[in-house]
């Protein structure tokens, strides 16, 4: 039966074991990153052997805070954690047969699925990084640079650079925590939100184009074929929360992002305004998230997926 566990409870659980194997999610964000390296780090710091899973879909905007945590494999004997970790689909393909297995499923998604048999889950926090720092300073871990750089990431990503409804008191505590720790603040937010690549100007460009408003302009729906990504030449990293730009144009209170994968499925996203519930378009589709982000995937065409997810957001978001 599982158990769900506080946070004085996931830092005893995570004290009285050792050898940990820590997983991130399928088309890795900055807070599944964040949060990995910053356990990582923690249990290291306290004396724990932990390695990070090698994820082989990590952009190199991201691969940084990986280096010299990563091996490629569980291991006999090793305590597995999930960090942002949803649903079992969420998984890496080739981790999915580790479902059974994970010891601790670290996540803050409130529309999430229990698949383990101890979990710590915490809807308020903005971000799964968040959590996991709280559970390391129960801990008695420190904070140095390496430590506050992973957290600050995992935090300012999942709110973008805490614009997001998601952002708390708690979000900008844990933000000043990695300050004072030494964490490089002017130069990630350089990087991850103030510097566009050519790549990405020209997917932002093709989306103004071609997505669908509906209802006058409240709800965006753009369906992005792979063959456009590969005729522009845009990378992950020129993609990552590319899926905020339709929502960013105004007068739209819900907008849906589609891409189409390299195996065959239709990914999805979904954003939302205050007041409004992405998530609850996304469970229409075996997803989840927040209300104002969420995600699912469909192994659908994109043309079929678009009608589908077309009709569902009309019904769902008066």
């Amino acid at each position: 039966m599982m158990k769900k566990l506080t946070r004085t409870e996931a830092a005893r659980f995570l004290q009285e074991r050792d050898h940990f194997a820590i997983l991130s999610h399928r088309r890795p964000d900055g807070d599944t990153i964040g949060s990995s390296a910053a356990l990582c780090l923690g249990l290291r710091m306290l004396g724990k052997t932990a390695h990070v899973i090698e994820n082989p879909e990590v952009s190199p905007r991201f691969q940084w805070l990986h280096e010299g945590l990563t091996k490629k494999s569980v291991e006999a004997g090793d305590t597995i954690v999930s960090t942002d970790v949803a649903a079992p689909n969420m998984l890496p393909k080739d981790l999915e047969h580790l479902v059974g297995s994970i010891a601790l499923r670290i996540d803050h998604h409130g529309t999430a699925s229990s698949f383990t048999e101890f979990e710590i889950v915490d809807p308020e926090s903005a971000s799964c990084a968040e959590l996991v720092y709280d559970i390391l300073m129960e801990m008695g871990a420190e904070m140095d640079k390496n430590l506050a750089e992973a957290v600050y990431v995992g935090a300012s990503t999942d709110t973008g650079c805490f614009r997001f409804a998601n952002t708390m008191a708690h979000t900008f505590h844990t933000a000043a925590a990695c300050a004072e720790a030494g964490a490089g603040i002017y130069e990630l937010n350089q990087a991850l939100f103030e510097t566009n690549t050519l790549g990405r100007l020209r997917i932002q460009a093709w989306i103004v184009e071609h997505m669908k408003l509906l209802r006058e302009g409240e709800l965006a729906l753009c369906a992005i074929p792979r063959s456009v990504e590969q005729e522009l030449g845009v990378t992950e990293d020129d993609m990552d929360n590319i899926s905020s730009f339709p929502r960013s144009i105004a007068g739209v209170q819900v907008a849906a992002t589609l891409r189409e994968t390299a195996d065959g499925e239709t990914k999805m996203s979904f954003r939302a305004v205050p007041g409004k519930d992405a998530a609850a378009i996304a469970v229409k589709f075996g997803g989840g998230g927040h209300k104002g982000a969420a995600g699912a995937s469909l192994h659908l065409p994109l043309k079929e997926a678009a009608e589908q997810v077309e009709k569902v957001m009309l019904e769902e978001a008066p």
